[in-house]
């Protein structure tokens, strides 16, 4: 730069931006070096608890061992084995219906009780509690519950009386895996309602004044505004609940007596505990 341009308004300027451009990229670099020294101890723990335990997982699935003799190459061998295990695939389409009907009733119901929970109601802060309770309660507890109901001598039976089933809901291969699932809907209620009420904070009143001005009804409402404001949330709540049941475990185990009956309840992480113990 000639001693002219340093001189001039216009250099002088150039120069100051040249120098604060310099200056926010080496305070932006300096950013996101802290930041990624933040998260550094958390990478490394993931890597080392979660991303290298599934390396080792796929690796000794290529081949076979029992704990005492050499490993012995199989390649995809397991797989091929796996896949057509019949009781396997059966697994599969155990938790597939336990899905069909445990995830819209998820949805449903917790988004319907928040919303309604979300008002100024009598007694709101009691019932709010208790559909949080059996969420926080042991499962063990809560199954002594469902077994007094759908045993064959149970609370439903009774007042059913002929129209009950036969065999009954949880020794029935037909009935097993839909009592299961509604068992889970009702127990995991409660999270999922406090998400659904932690979202609906966020829906802006005002959309709710417009649509009421613009005449929409109650339904209206919550179609084009509850249901639009809560998407996160929903996508939140179908994620948590198809987790649960792709592992699902414990509630066929203690409500069918490990699987039952004849395996009509049997799941992938069940059948991996039975087939590993």
């Amino acid at each position: 730069m000639t001693e002219a341009t340093r001189s001039s308004p216009s250099g002088y300027r150039a120069t100051s931006e040249a120098s604060a451009s310099r200056a926010l990229l080496v305070r932006a670099r300096d950013v996101r070096l802290g930041g990624w020294l933040f998260v550094l101890p958390a990478l490394a723990a993931y890597g080392l608890f979660v991303l290298w335990p599934i390396v080792q997982t796929f690796k000794y699935s290529l081949y076979r061992w029992d704990g005492v003799a050499p490993a012995e190459w199989v390649g995809l061998d397991n797989f091929k084995t796996v896949l057509t295990d019949p009781a396997v695939l059966a697994s599969f389409l155990h938790v597939g219906i336990f899905l069909i009907i445990n995830v819209p009733l998820t949805v449903a119901f917790s988004l319907g009780l928040a919303v309604a929970l979300n008002r100024a109601l009598t007694l709101r802060t009691f019932f709010r509690a208790a559909y949080y309770v059996p969420y926080v309660t042991a499962s063990v507890a809560v199954v002594a519950v469902w077994l007094f109901l759908f045993r064959s001598d149970g609370l439903v039976n009774q007042i059913l009386g002929p129209l009950a089933p036969d065999p009954s809901w949880l020794v029935s291969s037909t009935w097993a895996m839909p009592i299961i699932a509604l068992f889970v809907t009702w127990k995991q209620l409660g999270f999922f309602i406090l998400l659904y009420l932690a979202a609906l904070q966020n829906v802006p009143k005002e959309l709710y004044e417009s649509a009421s001005v613009d005449g929409a009804g109650a339904w209206r409402s919550f179609r084009s505004v509850t249901v639009p404001g809560v998407r996160p949330a929903t996508a939140l709540v179908l994620l948590l609940a198809i987790i649960t049941g792709a592992n699902l475990f414990t509630e066929p185990y203690l409500l069918t007596g490990g699987g039952g009956p004849d395996g009509a309840s049997t799941t992938p992480v069940l059948l991996m505990y039975q087939l590993g113990s």
